[in-house]
């Protein structure tokens, strides 16, 4: 018994079944997590090694060689990026995309491990860092009131962060801007000399006398008593009174030869929000939780907050979950607008309100079945999945069409309506599971991607399974029992009255002399074969041909609302100068973007890459709606406007969720879209290179912004310890270093403890004594043996300029040159005109130049999907082999994919759209797709000659009429489906438009040819090259 048989017999079992799908749906929708983009656990590990004092060349020596050479061998491993920096070295793994990160951390461990014994024994001990995505804030939060920025940082830190720690999904809340509070101890120079007191005894001393010791317990009587030293600081006088040294029998307190301030730690670092010194709290939330719902929860406490403390003023300076609902509600109202233009040409086709009710089942069902499935699945609903929805609706209806169009005609020939609909069903049963399986067939591949590539298109090629398999279930069962129990055919021309009579006649003779028309442009087509067979290769040749003049990129730039600028100045830049180079930037920024809604602005900070020689400006910008210019180019119009501000130079680039997607992409690193790199050892020969690229950059039209990925050399002191003479007084280089560090930087003593919080008590010399280089040498170093010697005995201090960092890829240095694209400006277009400039440059022996960051990532990327292209394309022939038990047939439907290349080419050029990994999905997609109409044709060309023993010809001919309104309806709604996709309208509706241009173009021009050249073709195959020479059988076509 057959499906739709067994359906037609058991419609309660049917309906039951379809019910329990819809409410199983109807539950996942309300507890499935909505994020913008699938999980992106980037599967990197990073080592860090901390050695104070030491530069980048020493680092790169005794710090990153030795830990790239033990950790090169680490299974999975993919990349390895290294940089060396003064004072640290870090080395970054990045490993294939489903590598499992606890293994691979606990491997990494073992091979540190190993190597730690290479290591100086002065570094640090190596830390460990797993990527963690949910590490990055969804919100940020602006404080202000009118406090200073000390009170204000303690306000948040102590009084807000714990508010906003309980509301739920929250995992941590960070403060940076303000001051924090601290205790100075600033030393006299003159007076320690005076006293031989080194600052390093001043350290002991505050560090014993400021502690609570336990002594024990005594008992007296019936009670036991506890013994506890109170010993700490209760007020700054105690700490002033602290007798550091007795000399001559005389006490020599800490207030005789120190001032201890109660002040704030050093202006090292920035924020300004709105044009205001202010705090900024940010919100990360944990692993899983959805970040709507987190976002909800936190603005709600903004709004509490803002009312019971009233003292301050809480602004929501960004937050991602905006972007992430506009994102998904465009996808989702292009879902509704897909699913309303479907139901429109069903109508329009079908001119009867039960038919379309009957197919429009399938809709909902296959969609909220969907849901189901995803949150068994385990997947969030995010863009990716709500655009394989997008993408499927209009493919969803196929099937049912099919079905329903067929039961009509059998209906027609007479039929009861219980018979008519099992014939129907089961004459096109076999049909639509292998026009299924071959829509099914090419997203199998996509399930074999490596790379991030794999975990964001996985998860749209599953969706569109899921939904295409809902689909089928529904055509094979339900839509067969709603036939047999609803489906009526159209009253006769005499009994149709009214205009709607009128129309549905009308409209009945237009369906028919389409029919007719085509019947006799495929009549003169089977006559003249060689041409339609020319005329199909020229044009699918020309599409090839014109294929490379469309230019490429990895993922569509989107427009999110925000604009970043960065303006790097000279190394060594004071924080002083820094702040002020960010209140011009805001004031340009401010008088050339009237769009701009809030502007935060930040320089210093520490972090990896941070320091004051970098400011930074966060620029938001109003709802895309709202304004005629897109982020994209508002930064390239920023860019002639910021210019004119001495030393520093200049870069603005569109910024937000899914340029840092293109930043995982192109491997994790902050270079720019358009990175040049330079692969050499010789620090000064790949700096001559990286110039004379940076020349040739700077003359390609439609980039901006060429500057070396590293900063100009720091000025530094470099200080050389004479070992042998510090080994004699027993000293090592690592005491030397602290305490010359104690001295100039300060060190922390102890901590001083009020009303439960914590401020750390820092030694260091007075400003005076430590403002000037020669204030090194004068530190005075105490032995083993108590003596106390000035510093410029045992060292030797020399004036010099180094590089600020080594960077390091795959254990090779490299030297990058990055560059920012104009709005207009392909990636693709750039590359190439950077590429044909390329041998301008002398690359001496050892070195070489290539493309690194996105370029790079889309080769790999590129490289692999032709070749799941080629396994797509292979799997859609196996189906269909198997579906017609023949190794010949499958080779003439297949004959409809290369054509649609030349739909996808026009589309294109068209759109202007760039050929970019979304445009590849829609190309393996088109491999599934184009195929569907051809088998339908070869399909019922075949029964007709099987069943009732017709001509070649006239099968070809009574079939391709016959089939001509369900391929015309199948096609339009797929293509109706993805035009508001299309379109790409709305908040990151940019980044799933070109898969759907490519659909929509190839699905087009493969069924206007696939009419006409399938059957030629498969004549061809049926008759040899001899019936090339063959006239048609019949001269007038409706002979036949």
């Amino acid at each position: 018994m057959s499906i739709p048989r067994f359906a037609i017999e058991r419609p309660v079992t049917m309906f039951m079944a379809s019910a329990v799908i819809v409410l199983l749906g109807a539950i996942a929708i309300f507890r499935l997590p909505v994020d913008l983009m699938p999980d992106l656990t980037y599967p990197s590990i990073t080592v860090r090694v901390g050695y104070a004092g030491v530069g980048p060349q020493e680092i790169e020596e005794i710090i990153i060689r030795p830990l790239e050479q033990q950790l090169a061998a680490v299974p999975g491993l993919e990349q390895m990026d290294s940089t060396a920096a003064e004072g640290s070295g870090t080395v970054r793994l990045n490993f294939t995309w489903g590598t499992d990160l606890a293994e691979a951390a606990d491997e990494v461990r073992t091979r540190v491990d190993r190597v730690r014994g290479r290591l100086p024994e002065e570094a640090d001990p190596p830390t460990i860092f797993k990527y963690d995505a949910s590490a990055s804030p969804i919100i940020r939060i602006g404080v202000e009131g009118d406090y200073d920025r000390v009170t204000l940082r303690e306000l948040a830190e102590n009084d807000l962060v714990p508010r906003f720690e309980r509301a739920r999904g929250v995992a941590a809340v960070t403060v940076n801007g303000g001051l924090r509070r601290e205790i100075h101890v600033e030393l006299s120079k003159e007076k320690i000399t005076a006293l031989d007191l080194s600052v390093d005894r001043v350290v002991q001393a505050i560090a014993n006398e400021n502690q609570n010791i336990p002594l024990g317990e005594v008992d007296e009587g019936d009670t036991t008593y506890l013994l506890r030293s109170q010993g700490q600081f209760q007020n700054l006088g105690e700490i002033r009174d602290l007798v550091v040294l007795t000399k001559n029998g005389v006490p020599v307190y800490l207030r005789d030869i120190a001032d201890v301030r109660d002040t704030t730690e050093d202006f090292r670092s920035f924020q300004r929000i709105n044009g205001k010194p202010g705090v900024q709290m940010q919100v990360t939330k944990q692993s899983g939780e959805n970040t709507v719902a987190v976002a909800a929860a936190v603005r709600a406490e903004i709004e509490r907050t803002n009312r019971e403390v009233p003292s301050v003023h809480l602004t929501l300076l960004d937050d991602q979950s905006t972007y992430i609902e506009s994102s998904i509600a465009a996808v989702r109202e292009a879902v509704y607008i897909g699913s309303f233009l479907v139901v429109a040409i069903i109508f329009l086709f079908l001119r009867n309100i039960r038919s379309t009710f009957i197919i429009c089942t399938s809709i909902p069902i296959s969609i909220i079945g969907t849901f189901a499935l995803l949150y068994f699945a385990g997947f969030t609903l995010n863009t990716m999945t709500f655009g394989g929805l997008a993408l499927g609706v209009g493919m969803i209806v196929d099937a049912s069409i099919v079905v329903l169009e067929n039961t009509f005609r059998h209906m027609e020939q007479g039929k009861p309506r219980m018979q008519a609909a099992i014939d129907g069903s089961e004459e096109v049963w076999s049909a639509i599971l292998a026009s299924t399986l071959t829509h099914v067939a090419v997203f199998v591949p996509l399930l074999f991607l490596s790379g991030i590539s794999s975990v964001i298109f996985i998860q749209l090629s599953v969706v569109v399974m899921f939904s295409l398999a809902m689909s089928l279930f529904v055509a094979v069962t339900l839509v067969p029992v709603l036939c047999s129990r609803f489906l009526r055919l159209p009253p006769p021309v005499a009994e149709r009255a009214g205009l709607s009579g009128r129309l549905f006649t009308a409209s009945e003779r237009a369906l028919d002399r389409l029919d007719d028309f085509y019947r006799t442009v495929l009549h003169h087509a089977l006559h003249r074969r060689p041409t339609v067979l020319a005329i199909a290769a020229g044009l699918t040749v020309l599409a090839v041909l014109l294929l490379p003049t469309i230019p490429t990129e990895l993922v569509p730039a989107t427009d999110e609302g925000q604009v970043s600028v960065n303006a790097r100045l000279p190394s060594g830049t004071r924080i002083e100068r820094s702040e002020a180079v960010a209140l011009q930037l805001e004031d340009l920024v401010r008088a050339h973007v009237p769009e701009m809604t809030s502007i935060l602005s930040s320089a210093g900070g520490g972090g990896f890459g941070a320091g004051a020689s970098t400011v930074r400006l966060t620029v938001k910008l109003t709802p895309r709606t709202e304004r005629d210019r897109s982020s994209d180019e508002i930064a390239t119009d920023l860019r002639s406007a910021l210019v004119g501000i001495p030393g520093a130079q200049i870069t603005t680039r569109a910024s937000g969720g899914n340029n840092q997607l293109t930043r995982i992409l192109s491997g994790g690193t902050d270079d720019s879209r358009l990175a040049v790199e330079i692969r050499g050892e010789d620090l000064g020969e790949a700096r001559r290179i990286a110039d004379n690229v940076l020349s040739v950059v700077r003359d390609v039209p439609g980039i901006a912004n060429p500057q070396l990925g590293r900063e100009e050399g720091r000025p530094e002191l470099a200080i050389r310890v004479d070992r042998p003479k510090a080994a004699l007084l027993g000293l090592s280089v690592s005491g030397v270093a602290n305490t010359i560090r104690t001295n100039i930087s300060g060190t922390q003593a102890a901590v001083y403890r009020e009303s439960g919080k914590e401020y750390p008590i820092v030694v260091r010399l007075r400003e005076e004594d430590r403002a000037r280089s020669s204030s090194v040498n004068d530190v005075l170093i105490s032995t083993p043996a108590g003596q106390v010697l000035p510093a410029e005995n045992v060292l030797d201090l020399r004036p010099q300029t180094g590089p600020t960092e080594i960077n390091r890829k795959n254990q090779q240095r490299i030297t990058t040159v990055n560059a920012e694209l104009d709005a207009d400006m392909p990636l693709g277009e750039a590359v190439d005109a950077i590429q044909a400039r390329l041998p301008e440059v002398r690359v001496p022996q050892g070195f070489s130049v290539g493309f690194g960051a996105e370029v790079e990532q889309q080769g790999r990327a590129f490289q692999q999907l032709q070749w799941l292209l080629l396994l797509g394309v292979l799997l859609v022939y196996a189906v269909m082999a198997s579906q017609y038990e023949s190794f010949r047939d499958p080779f003439v439907v297949m004959f409809s994919v290369p054509v649609a290349a030349i739909g996808v080419v026009a589309a294109l050029k068209l759109t202007s759209t760039s050929f970019s990994l979304q445009a590849y999905i829609g190309v393996i997609m088109l491999a599934g797709i184009v195929v569907s109409n051809a088998i339908l044709l070869v399909d019922y060309t075949n029964v007709l000659r099987r069943r009732d023993g017709m001509e070649l010809r006239e099968a070809v001919e009574l079939a391709g009429r016959t089939r001509l309104r369900p391929i015309i309806m199948t096609t339009l709604t797929t293509i109706l489906g993805l035009v508001p996709m299309a379109l790409g309208i709305g908040e990151g509706a940019e980044l799933q438009a070109p898969l759907a241009r490519v659909v929509i173009g190839g699905l087009i021009t493969s069924t206007l040819v696939t009419l006409v050249l399938v059957p030629s073709v498969y004549t061809l195959f049926e008759e040899g090259w001899s019936g090339l020479r063959r006239r048609a059988v019949h001269s007038n076509p409706e002979q036949a």
